[in-house]
């Protein structure tokens, strides 16, 4: 077989990162993925909430190939149009007013630290501040961004870590006015918990945060980089609250596949100056212009319309597996991210259920993760359900 010749040579040239599901993908389609070897595969995953459109949308595509025979690279040195093209439509969705692109949403988290920090220095003078981040949250690899993930597991073999980080308890606004001290520079959070295991941020507790912040005049920061683009059934997870922060960090669905991230800023916030912050591939003509064509393809293809219908859809279904099957303890999420949990892992479940065609992926708290493509249609939850309800049957 052409997968197992391809594996072994991946686990001689690769460094072992990660412990990889035995496929060798080589194609997409619409929702569906293909591996050497011609099997097909019902995408439940979209890389891990990044294929937002989906696979071989040809209006994507063009963008791309347009792009491609004009430019693809030039640095921050010079402006170029893809770029203040797409800054401009995530402007219009997202009601900040600056953006800062990023090759990924680990640096967007990088350059959002580095904000509140620059911020809070501009007030005081003072070098010594501290962000409030969330217990089981989850922002990125980077030595920044792992300083201000609360689970230990990722931390552990990589201390010590950025000082000054403090960690509230999720959805207690009580535990982070604890936590608030002369030093405090900002409030870090993703609304909805991806990794952490698909908990949503209460709407009161966002709208306790802004006030708190408000009061306090430090800097409230929101990771969109899983839960927003449309995800949650709104563009941004936020907006459900009409809660707006100072700093949101977005990626992932934003460039369909494209290595792409960006943190965006209000006018108040934007206190990043020349020789503060810098990204040579950052903002470069050829992911901007993908990027600008996904926000284009977001508004022509009504896909948050989409994302609340099969959304909803979705959350009827899967509680009707919670109230069927035992082993399920608790149904968490909103639209296009949602999440069952196990009464024990369910890694085997996993596992079970890509061999019958279907890829899922899991979080922490034994949770099985739903963030398919927010293309996907009602018939896709019916096929994903009867290869699960397959797997669950089986194991009792």
């Amino acid at each position: 077989m052409k997968a197992e010749t391809y594996m072994e040579r991946g686990e001689q040239a690769l460094l072992h990162t990660y412990n990889r599901t035995p496929i060798v993908f080589e194609r997409g389609e619409g929702v569906y993925l293909y591996d050497v070897d011609g099997k097909k595969y019902l995408d439940f995953a979209a890389g891990i909430a990044v294929v937002g459109l989906g696979y071989g949308n040809p209006e994507f595509e063009e963008a791309l190939k347009n792009q491609v025979e004009k430019l693809t690279h030039t640095s921050n040195l010079y402006y170029n149009v893809p770029a203040i093209e797409a800054a401009e439509k995530l402007k219009k969705v997202s009601g900040m007013e600056r953006v800062f692109f990023t090759n990924s949403g680990t640096e967007a988290i990088e350059g959002a630290i580095k904000t509140a920090r620059k911020y809070a220095m501009k007030k005081d003078g003072m070098k010594d501040h501290e962000i409030i981040a969330m217990e089981h949250s989850f922002h990125g690899r980077s030595m920044g961004a792992l300083s201000v993930t609360g689970n230990p597991h990722y931390q552990e073999d990589f201390k010590p870590l950025l000082s000054g980080i403090r960690f509230a308890e999720y959805n207690s606004l009580e535990s982070v006015k604890a936590l608030v001290n002369e030093k405090t520079c900002a409030v870090l959070l993703e609304p909805i918990q991806g990794e952490g295991g698909i908990y949503p941020a209460d709407g009161a507790f966002l709208q306790g945060l802004r006030a708190l912040c408000d009061e306090k005049d430090i800097l409230l920061i929101f990771d969109e980089i899983q839960c927003g683009m449309g995800r949650s059934g709104s563009m941004f997870a936020c907006q459900k609250y009409g809660v707006k922060p100072d700093v949101m960090a977005v990626a992932k669905a934003l460039g369909n596949g494209l290595p792409i991230g960006a943190f965006l800023t209000s006018e108040k916030a934007a206190v990043l100056v020349p020789g503060d912050h810098g990204s040579t591939y950052g903002g470069n003509p050829l992911v901007c212009a993908g990027a600008s064509a996904v926000l284009d393809l977001f508004e022509n293809e009504n896909v948050l319309d989409n994302v609340n219908r099969v959304g909803a859809y979705l959350w009827e279904k899967l509680e009707g597996l919670k109230s069927k099957y035992p082993v399920i303890k608790d149904h968490r999420g909103a639209g296009l991210i949602q999440g069952l949990e196990f009464t024990k892992a369910p890694g085997d479940i996993a596992a079970a259920v890509v061999k019958k065609g279907v890829i899922l992926i899991t979080a922490e708290h034994n949770v099985l993760r739903f963030v398919p493509p927010l293309v996907i249609k009602e018939e896709h939850v019916d096929e994903m359900l009867r290869a699960l309800e397959e797997v669950l049957s089986e194991q009792g």
